[in-house]
């Protein structure tokens, strides 16, 4: 059940579109208010609706993402995979997507098309058609380049039913690869930050990955990619209500020295930073072994683990158990460390 409060700021922040406990209050405070339909409630990735026996996921996101061009991506790039990877976490073959473009008077030409081509590639590489959509220019200085809208339809995978209703005490979770690696890119191409060895987004499609482990295990209980607020808010979202806690090893997390070490130069928990080509996997604990193996088959999932389980301690909450032995809660992100990363 929903607690229905009024907002205490009188204005939209910034704070409220970063994926952490203000957007949740943003839309269970005030959006849900108005828009209420059941499907809606749960607040998946993706809507799954029954058309006439035929189930459908479809979803919808924004992309604001500045700078338009990352190491690893762009934009467009973004905006195609993003919308895949929603379908795929939602256990959905991607299929068809429509894309709407807000472009601000003076944007570039060689920009867009630029932006254009790496849409039109991703989705030619992934088989997913671009099929309709819209564009719109806004006056100069009130657009900030380029905003871009997608919506996504895919068709579900039959006999697959992905929910936190479904997870069991002692179900294990799973990291598809390092965590933060789209949002620490992001970080340094804003802040103009460079390092010796290159740093890129995670940013790529899983529904290929997605498909492969769907056909080694039949028990995978939930899935979601862990973009704004990262690996801490999904974990929060799973346990929020819940009668079971998820307990995770700092020391089964997989990490990169590079990665690390921008974090404690920068002062980042890389546990609340996005990526972009990465998800969390609640299955049953005897099929995580083969479930890691198939995704370590597969070059976004290289560095996948088993990081942790869930179990009937601590109930509602997420604990890390530290590589001193010690243990503390990780709570869901006030806010995102990073705003427009998406």
């Amino acid at each position: 059940m929903l607690l229905i409060m009024p907002m205490k700021n009188e204005t939209i922040l910034i704070s409220h579109g970063a994926g952490g406990k203000q957007t949740r209050k943003l839309i269970e405070q005030t959006i849900l208010k108005y828009f209420s339909d059941k499907i809606l409630l749960p607040l998946p990735d993706a809507a799954t609706v029954n058309i006439k026996g035929v189930e459908i996921c479809f979803t919808t996101d924004s992309y604001v993402v500045n700078p338009v061009f990352f190491p690893g991506g762009d934009i467009g790039k973004l905006a195609i995979c993003g919308t895949i990877n929603d379908l795929a976490v939602s256990g959905a073959i991607p299929l068809f997507i429509s894309c709407a473009m807000i472009i601000e008077e003076g944007f570039g030409f060689l920009m867009f098309e630029k932006i254009l081509k790496s849409m039109s590639k991703i989705a030619k590489k992934t088989g997913v058609r671009i099929v309709t959509g819209d564009t719109k220019v806004v006056d100069r200085g009130k657009g900030d380049g380029i905003f871009i809208t997608t919506t996504g339809i895919g068709l579900k995978f039959k006999n697959v039913q992905l929910g936190k209703q479904f997870i069991k005490k002692g179900d294990a979770v799973i990291i598809g690869g390092v965590p933060g690696m789209h949002e620490l890119s992001i970080i340094c191409a804003r802040e103009n930050i460079k390092f010796k060895t290159g740093l890129k987004s995670d940013c790529a499609p899983l529904h290929q990955m997605i498909e492969e482990i769907f056909g080694v295990s039949k028990k995978i209980r939930f899935m979601r990619d862990p973009t704004r607020g990262g690996v801490s808010a999904v974990l929060n979202e799973i346990v929020s209500g819940a009668d079971f806690g998820i307990e995770i090893y700092e020391d089964k997390i997989p990490l990169t020295k590079q990665v690390r070490s921008i974090c404690e130069i920068l002062g980042f928990d890389i546990l609340n930073l996005a990526s972009e080509g990465n998800v969390v996997i609640i299955a049953d604990s005897k099929d995580a072994n083969s479930i890691v193996r198939t995704m370590r088959k597969n070059p976004v999932g290289k560095n996948a683990s088993v990081i942790g389980f869930v179990t009937d301690e601590f109930c509602g909450k997420v604990i890390l158990k530290t590589k001193f032995g010690s243990s503390r809660f990780i709570e869901m992100p006030a806010a995102g460390q990073l705003p427009r990363i998406c």
